[in-house]
């Protein structure tokens, strides 16, 4: 798989090619129905697979904010990767983007530079200055350029329920992880590189693996059992904490914080995944550092007894997907 970082990157090896346009976020199970299908239309095509995705997310510019994200670009581009896309172009969002009249966002970019043969977007997908562009202009230009445009089917789990991003944060948010996992179709993770913290969880007897989040906000907050992969040839058992750290820092900036069991490898730089299983508690505050160690052995005892039930451990979900 190629990855294409900017318009002015394109390249005449590019064009010709089934395009997908959306942010993609978590990979779930809708978005993975969708690379299904357009693998279907390579066979027949007999060309290559696109997938646009945008940094910022579109929303995150054009409203200023720290968006809540599932995945980080790299997860993100490693599912499309794992799923059979042979380019992922990544479109830098700002105000020179932003202001890119929607006709002239298909016919420059998308016909001119990538010379699309067939583009399948979301139900609710909007571009171009100001919003204007829909799936009925992308339609009626792509029938005077040569190109057929699909919306992606709503996409219902087992349970009937609309598969989405926003209901996975939403899963999340409320602690209901095997909901957002059997959406996702995959287990809730988050990967990144071991970076240097403030020691502090050494100074308390339980030294951990900071992750750098780069200061994305996570839709999880509290105290987890969780698996970690990256360190060894098997996932090892851990506890991880998300949060601010309010006995100690103060600070407004959300953190991750990994505790492995029974290891005392250096872990910096090492760039790791976590996997979260089951939430343990909320992170509280607490009126001295000896409360608050207390409070961890506790939290170490019961991730112990999550994972000496064998059925916890390594578990693989069966997960179905009906769409519509």
């Amino acid at each position: 798989m190629e990855f294409v970082r900017g318009v002015h990157n394109i390249k005449s090896r590019h064009k010709g090619c089934i395009l997908a346009i959306g942010n993609f976020d978590g990979f779930h199970l809708g978005h993975q129905a969708l690379i299904s299908k357009l693998q279907k239309e390579r066979s027949n095509l007999k060309l290559p697979v696109v997938v646009m995705i945008f940094e910022p997310q579109p929303k995150e510019y054009l409203f200023n904010i720290i968006a809540m994200r599932l995945i980080s670009l790299r997860d993100k581009v490693n599912y499309l990767y794992t799923a059979g896309v042979d380019v992922v172009l990544c479109i830098t969002f700002n105000q020179k983007f932003a202001s890119i009249e929607a006709d002239n966002f298909i016919k420059k970019i998308l016909v001119c530079k990538l010379g699309v043969r067939f583009v399948c977007v979301g139900d609710d997908f909007r571009f171009g200055a100001c919003r204007k562009g829909d799936f009925f202009l992308l339609k009626k230009i792509g029938k005077n350029e040569g190109f057929k445009v699909i919306r992606t089917a709503t996409c219902l789990d087992v349970n009937n329920q609309r598969i989405s991003s926003t209901a996975i944060r939403i899963a999340l948010i409320e602690n209901r992880l095997l909901d957002a996992e059997l959406l996702l179709g995959h287990s809730y993770c988050i990967s990144g590189r071991v970076v240097h913290g403030d020691k502090l969880g050494r100074t308390l007897g339980f030294p951990t693996a900071n992750i750098s989040l780069q200061g994305k906000r996570l839709p999880i907050h509290g105290v987890y059992a969780v698996e970690v992969y990256g360190v060894s040839n098997f996932p090892l058992p851990g506890i991880a904490n998300v949060g601010t750290c309010p006995t100690t820092t103060g600070k407004n900036q959300q953190k991750l914080e990994v505790y492995l069991f029974n290891i005392s490898k250096n872990l910096y730089t090492y760039h790791i995944k976590v996997v979260f299983l089951a939430k343990i508690r909320d992170e509280q505050y607490f009126t001295s550092i000896k409360k608050l160690q207390s409070q961890i052995k506790n939290d170490i005892v019961k991730v112990h007894g999550y994972f000496n039930d064998n059925n916890n451990f390594n578990r693989i979900h069966k997960n179905g997907i009906i769409c519509k």
